[in-house]
């Protein structure tokens, strides 16, 4: 080789050799594929803790196994667990998904469902320890309390679209409320449980009132958004657990008023049910599971008080069908996840450091 051809040599590998991609640090690997998971997947708390607690009523009522029941509330706790870890690493993380999931007009209100998820948890590990359960019940009534005022404040300011008016606005006061007043009950706090039992009972009825306005006015709701339409099953199921809890387990009139709306409720849902379906399996179905499992436990409870009446005489029905709804969701939700299609897609790796 000539010393005139070496020194152009330089000057021609700028053209012929690419410059190597900087590679991911491994801390920023890590953080891509940490998933990616939305606040609504505590609704899968939801449904397999409200299982749970039908089961332990009917132990109570009919005397099946416990195991069952214990079953439930031991897989709704690890799945509590995990979710509860996962959405904490994606606040550290992933904060700008965080923010935009929290100031979404409808996403944000499933955020809500980590402080009830947590007071369900409460009550499953009643039985185990009361100091423990009393810790988690503080913790999760406190941030449903915070949370239910700073989402209910924004709303009252206005500027909302009324087509993104959905069911998903019952969750951070009504829900939060009514199984704050069961949990209370239950750690033998009743009167502030009645308190909660009020603000969940109020809220849902000023809310009820512009849920239907928008169903009557408004073009039909997107099938994206129709699963979230199973939550209108809850607030009278899961308020007639909560009243009958505080008030000392009587079977009165307003147990009595409750159940029979959330049957009315159940029986709308299943007339709606093809349209309803137009939707494509998503996790967004267990938004059923938690009124559907509330509305056999009250008239369980009601047979394990040696109670009777038109609620004690559909239990068999309304259990069977809890079952039956739940397990199906379930079962197409563990097929999602072994498909790899339950999470949604994950988002680009971000920078190490989290976002402040």
């Amino acid at each position: 080789m000539s010393v005139s051809s070496v020194e152009k040599t330089p000057a021609v590998l700028p053209i012929l050799v690419k410059p190597a991609e900087p590679a991911l640090l491994p801390q920023a690997q890590a953080i891509a594929r940490l998933p990616n998971v939305p606040a609504s997947f505590f609704g899968i708390v939801l449904g397999l803790a409200g299982l749970g607690n039908a089961w332990r009523a009917a132990t109570a009522a009919w005397h099946l196994p416990a195991v069952i029941g214990e079953g439930l509330m031991a897989a709704a706790t690890i799945v509590w667990a995990i979710l509860v870890l996962l959405y904490g690493l994606k606040w550290v993380f992933r904060r700008k998904d965080a923010m935009a999931e929290a100031l979404h007009p409808v996403l944000c209100c499933f955020i809500g469902l980590g402080g009830v998820s947590t007071m369900l948890i409460s009550l499953a590990v009643l039985p185990y320890s009361h100091p423990l359960g009393l810790v988690l019940f503080a913790a999760g009534g406190l941030f449903t309390l915070s949370f239910g005022v700073w989402r209910t404040g924004l709303l009252w300011q206005g500027g909302r679209d009324p087509a993104a008016t959905t069911p998903v606005l019952y969750l951070p006061t009504v829900a939060g409320g009514f199984v704050g007043a069961a949990a209370a009950a239950a750690f033998g706090y009743p009167e502030w449980g009645q308190f909660a039992f009020g603000a969940a009972l109020l809220a849902w009825l000023a809310i009820e009132s512009v849920l239907l306005h928008r169903f009557y006015t408004l073009p039909e709701m997107p099938a994206a958004l129709r699963p979230t339409l199973g939550i209108q099953l809850a607030p009278p199921a899961v308020g007639a657990v909560a009243y009958y809890a505080v008030n000392g387990g009587h079977a009165d009139l307003v147990v009595n008023a409750l159940m029979g709306y959330g049957i009315l409720q159940a029986l709308i849902l299943l007339r709606l049910l093809p349209w309803l379906l137009k939707q494509p399996f998503t996790a967004s179905y267990w938004a059923y599971t938690f009124g559907a499992a509330a509305l056999t436990t009250t008239p369980l409870r009601m047979i394990a008080h040696g109670q009777t009446g038109p609620a004690t005489q559909i239990a068999p029905v309304l259990f069977i069908a809890a079952n039956v709804v739940i397990g199906l969701i379930a079962l197409a939700t563990i097929r999602l996840l072994l498909q790899g299609r339950l999470l949604p897609a994950a988002a680009p790796a971000p920078a190490l450091a989290p976002v402040r």
